[in-house]
């Protein structure tokens, strides 16, 4: 059959050579892959041969999905999906379903900001109805585009078909993707040694295989497998409550590879370098030196930056069993992303929050450290456009660390205010210093803001380690009781 250059045939996984391949543009992992990069950072360049041995037993599949695709932002996405496959180790959870081939019920994007400061986990709900445009199935037939089911794009025509979908749906560029499967998964989680789990109830689910108690678990592989897999035995019986119980454990993995011990552990490191090789496909550009140059872009970012938010949903009207896409809520929050947004995980019943500072309250004294001219005009705009309130700008000895710094007398506001200004740094570093503020060769500088407020001035001292300004959008009011992180309680 000739193959359609707009529609390929979806190409089988395929073993990468040993060969090292060329440098190409940096890409991101999927969240079992994040903490491979996390341990690549810490893994010595004698042992880089160790590691470039167990890369080639990875299967690489391209992605192929035509050329008019969203634009790059200079943000790293990758597309999760959970395999059912019940082939070879995994036909014991459904023999009878080994004809069907592979399926998905897990469809996540993982989002890393251009910054690489945050990471945000956005699950699809497998029943959500959308349209998905026309793409070719395993075989190589014409699938017509048409109102179905999200997952149906990965049941009948695969990875590419499921990029497609996606892309059409968000307009956000899908770098990479990295698929997993069942005996995969708990392959994972055997190697990082279990991970605890709370369950508000008993459960005995013979559906996903688990049986345990009530209260806290630490469970192994095949039981993290039912935990994430059962539906009606927790929760309130929808996908969505269960994607929430996997975002919550996903969060808990994340924490287990980079602050469980792991990189300190050779024989825990070997076993999760073996079972992470055994247990993915991914794309052809994910290459390991890829992987090593994502691992130092990201390295900063620890399980605490990461998010999880499920695309906002309504019921189907023509279907209760169904949700479809809430608008324009979801169009915002795929606005939001693309513009790459913050999110701000919503207190913990009975956690009373610290008070919110706005911006508008802040005012702030921009002093510029860093010897390169204009560069406290350049910042003071910057804040200025997010609402701060610029009383003025100037220059301050060279420095080469960036400060923010209150008087000592407003020690009682102070570092609330400080924080809100420290929080806009693309690092989210909170450094206030308590220290008299003093005018250094201060030029005047125009407020945008009508009525100056009231509350401490705070002092940016801008050195030659200065971060940026972060890049804010508002978030969805529709998401504030979708976000999960690692501060969620895992027992409600």
């Amino acid at each position: 059959m000739r193959q359609s250059a707009k529609y390929p045939v979806e190409a089988p996984p395929r073993r990468r050579s040993r060969e090292p391949g060329p440098r190409r543009r940096v890409s991101v992992l999927g969240w079992v892959s994040i903490g491979l990069t996390f341990v690549l950072v810490a893994v010595s360049l004698a042992a880089y041969a160790y590691v470039r041995s167990v890369e080639a037993e990875i299967p690489h599949q391209p992605i192929v999905v035509g050329p008019n695709r969203p634009p790059e932002t200079g943000a790293l996405n990758v597309l999760l999906v959970g395999s059912d496959s019940r082939e070879g180790d995994n036909k014991k959870y459904g023999p009878h379903l080994k004809e069907i081939g592979e399926r998905t019920d897990t469809i996540m994007l993982l989002h890393i900001s251009p910054n690489r400061d945050k990471a945000t986990m956005i699950s699809f709900p497998r029943d959500s109805m959308v349209m998905i445009p026309e793409c070719r199935s395993r075989t190589g037939t014409v699938l017509p585009g048409g109102l179905r089911q999200i997952n149906s794009a990965f049941n009948d025509g695969g990875i590419n078909c499921t990029i497609m979908t996606l892309e059409s749906l968000t307009n956000i560029k899908i770098n990479h993707f990295v698929k997993v499967d069942f005996t995969g998964f708990k392959g994972i989680i055997d190697a990082i040694g279990g991970i605890e789990i709370c369950l508000p109830k008993a459960v005995n689910d013979p559906k996903s295989k688990l049986v345990l108690s009530a209260g806290k678990h630490v469970v192994n592989g095949e039981q993290a497998l039912g935990y994430v897999r059962t539906r009606y035995a927790l929760g309130d019986g929808s996908d969505l409550s269960r994607i929430q119980r996997q975002q919550v454990f996903l969060t808990k993995v994340l924490e287990a590879v980079t602050d469980g011990g792991l990189l300190t552990n050779p024989a825990k490191l070997n076993s999760f370098l073996l079972a992470s090789a055994k247990a993915v496909t991914v794309d052809d550009e994910l290459t390991l030196d890829r992987m090593v140059e994502i691992a130092y872009s990201v390295k900063g970012l620890t399980a605490k930056e990461l998010k999880g938010i499920t695309v906002p949903t309504e019921p189907y009207p023509a279907d209760k069993n169904r949700v479809q896409f809430s608008q324009p809520a979801a169009r915002d929050f795929f606005e939001s992303v693309r513009d790459d947004v913050e999110v701000t995980a919503t207190p913990a019943p009975g956690k009373s929050a610290a008070p919110k500072i706005e911006n508008k309250q802040v005012r702030v004294q921009v002093l510029n450290g860093t010897g390169e001219p204009g560069k406290a005009v350049q910042v003071a705009d910057e804040l200025a456009a997010q609402g701060f309130v610029i009383t003025e700008v100037g220059n301050a000895a060279t420095t080469a660390n960036t400060a923010v710094r209150y008087a000592k007398k407003d020690a009682a506001d102070g570092a609330a205010y400080g924080d809100a200004v420290a929080a806009r740094l693309s690092k989210d570093k909170k450094t206030p210093v308590a220290g008299k503020v003093r005018p250094v060769n201060t030029q005047p500088y125009k407020s945008r803001a009508v009525q100056a407020p009231d509350g401490p001035i705070i002092q940016l001292v801008i050195g030659t380690d200065w971060p940026g300004v972060r890049v804010v959008s508002a978030i969805p009011d529709s998401l504030k009781d979708k976000v999960v992180d690692s501060s969620t309680n895992p027992c409600l």
